[in-house]
Formats: structure tokens, sequence, C-alpha cells
């Protein structure tokens, strides 16, 4: 047996907020709706991984999602543009990634990173 996908699931009554943040400014696909669920994603094939966390690295809070963009500057700008908080950096950590955290409108705490080249 092997794991195949695994999916985040956010429990809202709001689910039209979702295009906002997660298709317009990170530029998913919807990719299912059913009315009472809505599925956002891409074509590309991703690694599966589940982290577990006693604190989010550089004493921030344990972020509820991790999203690896290709292009930190722009989602930070349209995130702003967009009128989500950013809650943290955007920072260089020492482990390799440039990111910030950002409130999603489910209130959701979404660390949004780029890995960086020391």
């Amino acid at each position: 047996m092997r794991v195949k996908r695994i999916v985040a699931n956010i429990k809202t009554e709001n689910i039209a907020a979702a295009q906002r943040f997660y298709g317009e400014v990170l530029g998913l696909e919807k990719m299912m709706d059913h009315g009472w669920i809505e599925t956002y994603g891409n074509e590309y094939s991703m690694p599966l991984q589940i982290s577990f966390a006693s604190q989010g690295g550089s004493g921030t809070d344990v972020p509820d999602l991790s999203i690896e963009v290709d292009d930190i500057e722009t989602a930070y700008s349209k995130m702003k543009e967009f009128g989500f908080t950013i809650t943290y950096g955007p920072v260089d950590e020492v482990w390799g990634v440039r990111r910030f955290y950002v409130r999603d409108p489910f209130g959701k705490l979404v660390n949004i990173l780029m890995h960086i080249a020391h």
C-alpha cells in the first residue's frame, strides 16, 4: 500500500472566498465544485509531505499550511495588493528559504515560501 495523495480540508460556510486567495492570488485552478466542496490545485505532480512541528521556526507560530512558490516576491506583492494580512516576513531563513506568513480568508496561517541558494 502507498499513499497517493494528501488533501488539506478547511471547514467554512463561505466556500466562494477561496477563489480570491487560492485561485486569483496563488493561481490555483478550481478542479472540483460540488457546491458544498471546492477543490483547488494544478496539473503538476508534487511530493507528498506532512509535517509535525512544535513551532514554526524563528520563534513563529506553526502555520496551518505551507505553500511553496517559484516567485516569492510576486506572491508577496499580490497578497498585499489583494489586502490579505501579512503576519511575518518576508524573511530569508537560515535553513534556506525565503518566506512570509499570511492569513487566508478563513483565518488559517499560511506559510508562503521559496527555496533560495545560500
